[in-house]
């Protein structure tokens, strides 16, 4: 699909932490930045998308590359500012045309719950199970998201859009396209099987 970062840098969104409003241009208006769109804040596939991109974290900032998560809503943001998933400034849309305009698709019940079944999700739920992340039933379940990866000034590197609740734009895409892939050392506990860490899956609300 064509991107027009113009328009897109119109769209507006909201500052969970302190209700201020911004557009999307300002996030690339003098530094590179990686958006996150997540499509849910209770949805433990989210929170291991977020917990994953603590691993890169100090490496975008080091190179004064902002990251920002924005949510389809302000629904369970709380809960997930609680948990500390994320390392980076958080904010949802102000309206859902953001994510319309963005490409990023609505399932319907039934596909939803189908899509939980597909390998992918099934290998997240296990790994986000593994890492005891827990999930919640709040906010919009069948709205998917994706992410947008921008050069200061508006250049953009990459338009990601989710196929499904499991799948994200790996670390080692994000920083490729910062020219940053040899610094990604993926030996971390996020990216070890549960049974390296000692860990046991606990009981979950996945999407």
């Amino acid at each position: 699909m064509s991107t027009n970062i113009t328009e897109i840098g119109s769209q507006k969104v909201r500052n969970i932490a302190n209700g201020e409003v911004a557009e999307l241009k300002t996030f690339w208006e003098n530094q590179n930045v990686a958006i996150i769109f997540f499509r849910r804040w209770g949805c433990m596939l989210c929170r291991l998308w977020a917990k994953e991109l603590g691993e890169i974290a100090p490496v975008l900032n080091k190179h004064n590359i902002k990251l920002v998560g924005i949510g389809v809503e302000e629904a369970g943001s709380k809960e997930f500012i609680n948990g500390k998933f994320f390392d980076g400034d958080l904010y949802y849309v102000d309206n859902i045309s953001t994510y319309q305009l963005l490409g990023f698709k609505r399932f319907n019940v039934v596909s939803i719950i189908t899509s939980l079944f597909w390998k992918q999700s099934r290998d997240a739920i296990f790994k986000g199970r593994g890492m005891g992340l827990g999930g919640d039933l709040k906010g919009d379940w069948v709205q998917t998201g994706g992410a947008l990866l921008v050069e200061k000034g508006g250049n953009l590197l990459r338009h990601f859009v989710q196929t499904g609740p499991g799948d994200h734009l790996s670390n080692q895409d994000i920083l490729k396209h910062f020219g940053l892939e040899n610094e990604y050392k993926p030996e971390t506990m996020a990216n070890k099987k549960p049974e390296e860490r000692g860990e046991c899956a606990v009981p979950a609300t996945e999407a």
